[in-house]
């Protein structure tokens, strides 16, 4: 038995691997989650790639940790419910994470995409959408893992960083990478300017992961790595 089935056991589902519907001219949108607790930049941007129609994908629900988050604003405006589960009022995460789960599911969305999300997902969530809750890291994973990345890899005077995209599991920061993108670090660059070149390379890099999974061309092997087809012509 995987560690998906053995988790989905746990919560008492039953595990159903997902296979998305191929090719975009035939496919829906892609029905998605996006969770949030700050500024809501990366939301901001597949929002407008949405409403560009560059993107194959349907924003169904805004879930947000922080009630002060500027992202649930950006949601309200094209339109998008929203839910706040604060940490001061859902302060175990466990409860908070079924919650999601059950708005996430009645919605008929098939991944969950969390962008700027500073709260650990844990069973409920993650055996409800196995293998289907994505995240965005600002580093070159498994580098400078946590939330301070950008801070981190500045400090160690890294040469090359990055970002990464990956699926999210129980461990903070982990999970199977679906992509990456490295970027070079200027000399002469501050924290202020990498952290600008890295959200301008998430603002890119996430839509179009969106856009794979949209398009059915993102599996997860047995060995727990990611394999990405082709994309077709």
């Amino acid at each position: 038995m995987s560690a998906n089935e053995q988790m989905a056991a746990a919560e008492g589902l039953d595990f159903v691997p997902y296979t998305r519907p191929t090719g975009t001219d035939t496919a829906e949108p892609l029905k998605i989650g996006v969770l949030i607790s700050g500024s809501g930049t990366n939301l901001q941007a597949l929002i407008d790639l949405i409403a560009a129609g560059k993107l194959n994908a349907s924003i169904e629900l805004v879930v947000s940790s922080r009630p002060s988050a500027k992202g649930l604003q950006r949601a309200e405006r094209a339109g998008i419910q929203t839910l706040t589960l604060s940490k001061d009022v859902y302060a175990d995460p466990i409860a908070a994470d079924e919650i999601i789960a059950h708005e996430l599911l009645e919605r008929g969305c098939e991944y969950v995409v969390m962008a700027g999300y500073m709260r650990m997902v844990h069973a409920p969530l993650l055996a409800a959408f196995p293998n289907r809750v994505v995240n965005l890291h600002p580093a070159l994973l498994p580098s400078f893992t946590g939330a301070h990345a950008i801070d981190d890899a500045f400090a160690r005077g890294v040469k090359v960083t990055g970002v990464t995209v990956h699926f999210a599991n129980e461990i903070y920061d982990n999970g199977p990478i679906i992509a990456q993108r490295a970027l070079a670090v200027g000399e002469g660059w501050d924290v202020d300017t990498l952290e600008e070149h890295i959200h301008a390379i998430e603002h890119v890099l996430y839509p179009e992961v969106v856009q794979m999974l949209a398009d059915g061309r993102v599996h997860v092997l047995e060995s727990g790595k990611v394999a990405i087809d082709a994309p077709r012509g």
